[in-house]
């Protein structure tokens, strides 16, 4: 008999996850400030380079492969209060932030969810976002 996919009641519950607080997922208004935050960033140190499309988007796939592993996310991440883990709360290792930031860079990884919120991005990489 096939098994019965799980309802949940909120993002994150299937995955063990609280509903609110420390631990529960990362809901779409810190994820798009936390972009605009690093995003920005990028767009400023650009202006180096003379805002080159290109060096912005360079730039800002080095502050995720920097950071991630470092400091459990980007800048922007931890300014609003986010973090990345994998889904049993490990360290991320070194793998895991390039596969993120590679599929992130692409974009359309990164607005296609599933129920539990987590882009396929985060789904190919193994990571979650998470409440610090």
């Amino acid at each position: 008999m096939p098994e019965t996919p799980v309802d949940s009641s909120y993002p994150g519950e299937r995955l063990g996850r609280p509903r609110e607080g420390s631990g529960s997922i990362a809901r779409l208004g810190r994820r798009v400030g936390a972009l605009f935050i690093d995003y920005g960033a990028a767009y400023l140190i650009s202006g180096f380079f003379g805002w080159d499309p290109l060096a912005i988007l360079v730039i800002f796939a080095a502050i995720q492969l920097v950071f991630l592993p470092t400091l459990q996310g980007s800048p922007g991440h931890r300014i609003v209060g986010l973090k990345l883990t994998r889904l049993d709360g490990a360290w991320v290792g070194l793998w895991r932030p390039i596969v993120r930031t590679a599929l992130l860079v692409v974009v359309i990884p990164a607005v296609i969810w599933d129920a539990d919120q987590r882009g396929l991005h985060d789904k190919a990489a193994g990571t979650i976002l998470v409440r610090a």
